[in-house]
Order: structure tokens, then sequence, then C-alpha cells
């Protein structure tokens, strides 16, 4: 198994989708029965036993005894590229072809974007104990043919003694530097939240400007105000990806907005400063207008140290440079961190482009992941 096949799997995946023309596999949505049928096949030829658990991650085994698991997730945000995620499951699945001198389960996960239900990491999140338990995800596994009442047998196998997880960049970093690889040293903390702006619909046309309530108006100069502190706040992202306006209309002052924050930094300490500092500011510009104003986490996710050596001395054998980066991404790898060691390892994404049809990866880069995934294994062994 070479890069030129993986890739041409991770395109065939990239077909099963909702939406004609473009990539959108949402979490057990109709065509992941058809990538759970291929992906399947695909392991259980490589020597794997295989099952799907209570959410939905399709898991193989390969081997008895203590093991490392290897995995990423095969859902995808809206009109996604290729190879986010699924890219991990494929050389997973190759690592096994080469018969390691350990045993491994590989985890494709059914869930990490957080797209269909707005909470993320459904999939990963079931093997550490902390599934979640949402009345529509219990629904929507059911809809799948799946039972509940089966979730708690999704944890973690106590054989399982570590976790490594290939993934694209997602960036420009590796590409700017002429690498083909990177090492993962921890992941950014992650903080959600919806924000509310409660104005006063009212006639757009006989309501003058000086007696207006705007939810819309204060909202944008909150969003505004969100872009300036994160440019001048070094390493920190912080991004409004989602707003919805109420009631919509052309001619009516909006009297409800609800907008999303997402904020990253790898210092839990300065992402909870600035959350508080740009909640603080939503506050201000609704009171400008006469707007009420009112926040819902929806998700903290501290930042996550990595163990980093083992894959940073692969690397190294495989003949590469080594260069550690950090992910402000959120991965599985970061909730699987809570139980066991993790590691990361980015491959190098063109253009910088992820997220998106244009994503793409170099097939000599997918070759070198293979090649530091076999030394990796080579080295690894379960703890006593």
């Amino acid at each position: 198994m070479n890069g030129h096949e993986l890739i041409r799997r991770c395109r065939l995946l990239a077909d099963q989708t909702e939406e004609p023309g473009y990539t959108t596999r949402t979490y057990l949505s109709p065509p992941m029965r058809e990538v759970h049928r291929l992906v399947r096949g695909w392991m259980e030829a490589a020597g794997m036993t295989t099952r799907i658990d209570a959410v939905g991650n399709l898991r193989g085994v390969y081997g008895d005894g203590p093991r490392i698991m290897i995995g990423s997730h095969l859902d995808t945000v809206p009109r996604a590229g290729a190879f986010d995620g699924i890219l991990g499951v494929m050389i997973a699945i190759a690592l096994v072809e080469r018969r390691p001198p350990w045993s491994v389960e590989v985890a494709a996960f059914s869930e990490e974007e957080g797209v269909r239900f707005g909470v993320p990491f459904i999939g990963s999140r079931a093997l550490v104990g902390t599934p979640v338990m949402d009345e529509p995800v219990l629904a929507a596994i059911r809809d799948y043919g799946l039972d509940p009442a089966e979730i708690p047998d999704a944890i973690l196998d106590p054989e399982v003694r570590a976790y490594l997880e290939f993934h694209i960049e997602q960036g420009p970093v590796l590409e700017n530097l002429d690498l083909p690889v990177g090492v993962v040293e921890s992941i950014a903390g992650l903080s959600r939240w919806d924000v509310r702006f409660e104005g006063k619909a009212n006639h757009a046309g006989t309501t003058p400007m000086a007696a207006r309530h705007d939810a819309l108006a204060s909202a944008a100069e909150w969003i505004g105000m969100v872009e300036h502190f994160a440019q001048n706040t070094p390493d920190l992202l912080a991004t409004v990806g989602q707003i919805a306006v109420q009631p919509g209309a052309a001619n009516v002052i909006p009297g409800v907005v609800v907008a999303s924050l997402d904020v990253r930094h790898a210092l839990d300490e300065v992402r909870e400063q600035a959350v508080n500092v740009l909640l603080d500011g939503a506050d201000h510009f609704a009171c400008r207008r006469g707007v009420s104003v009112s926040a819902e986490s929806r998700l903290d996710q501290p930042a996550v140290a990595l163990h980093f050596e083992l894959v940073e001395r692969a690397v190294e054998s495989a003949g590469m440079p080594v260069h550690r980066m950090v992910s402000g991404a959120g991965h599985d790898a970061m909730i699987l961190a809570a139980k066991v060691p993790s590691a990361m390892l980015f491959l190098r994404s063109p253009g910088g482009i992820s997220h998106h049809p244009d994503e793409s990866v170099v097939e000599s880069d997918v070759d070198a992941a293979l090649e530091v995934g076999t030394e990796f294994l080579r080295r690894w062994a379960p703890p006593i």
C-alpha cells in the first residue's frame, strides 16, 4: 500500500455524500453506511476483526494483547475536501497491512466536526467515558440501527495503551518550510460560545434611527471588535463563524441575533482571559443601543500536551527533518489524551487549504507519513 492508493481511497470515499457535487457527510447520515462498508472491507482485508460500536465508530483490531490505537474521523464539514480525517484512517489501515510487531486497533470515528448537532467529538468522547447523551444524538443513533444502551461498551479496552493520529496540517506552515511532515507537540485549547443579542424588531421604514434597538448593528460592531482583539493578541485565534438573524426580513429591524464565538490559544489562561474580554465587549456594544446580551458556553476544551518524543525519533529515523508545531484545530487526539498517551503527525497541506473542496495532499508526503508510522510502530512498546 502506498500514497497513490491511499489518495485514491480517500477520493472514493469523498463521493459518499449528502450533497451531490460536493463532499458533505455528517454524523450517521445515510452516506456513512457505504463508507462503513468500504472501510470495513479494507480493514478485514488487512486482517482485522471489525465492529461498529453504539455511537457508530468503525473499529478494527489486528492481533492480540496490549495494543496501540491509530485513528481519525470519517465525517466532514459541509462542502469539504477528501482528506481531513479520512486520510488518517487510510494510513492506519495501511500500517496494519505492513504487519506491525504489536497489536493495533484502528478507530474510524463517526463524528469529530460537530456539524450535525453542534457538538464535536461524539465518536471519541464515547471511548473515554464522556459520551454525548443529548436526545437528538440518541435519536440519530437509533435511526442508524444502533442501541444507545450499548454506549458504555464503546469505552477503550484496557489493552489500548496509546493513541496515534495522522492528519493533514490544515495550514501553511509545513508548506512554507518545505517539509512533508510535522510533529505535533500540543493542541490549542478551544472555547465555543453562543452569544445572543436581543433588541426590538420594528418597521424599517417608520422607526427613526435614534429610536432603534438593532440587535444586528450591535452584533456587527462586536464582530469587528473580536477580529481586532485577536489581531492584536499574539497567537490568539477568534472567529465568529455563524450568525442567525430574526425575523430576517429586509424591511424589519433585526430583533434577535445569535452569533457563534470560537476562541483558541495554546495557553489556557490566555484563551480564558480573551473570552472574558470578548464577552464584556458584547455587553458594551449591546448597551449602546439598548440591546440585552446573554452568552452560553457550548464547549470548553483545555489545551492538551501530546507525547511527541517517539514520533520525533521516528521522523529522524525515517531521514526527515523534525519540526515541532502546535495544532490550532481540535482533533480526536486531544480527547483520547485524557486516558492514554497520545501523539500526532501532521502532513503538509498544499496551499494551506482545508475544509474546502480544493483540499489536497502530496503523494510523496503520504509515503513519508507511512515511513514515519512504520518506524514509530517498530520503536513503540506497550508500557509494562
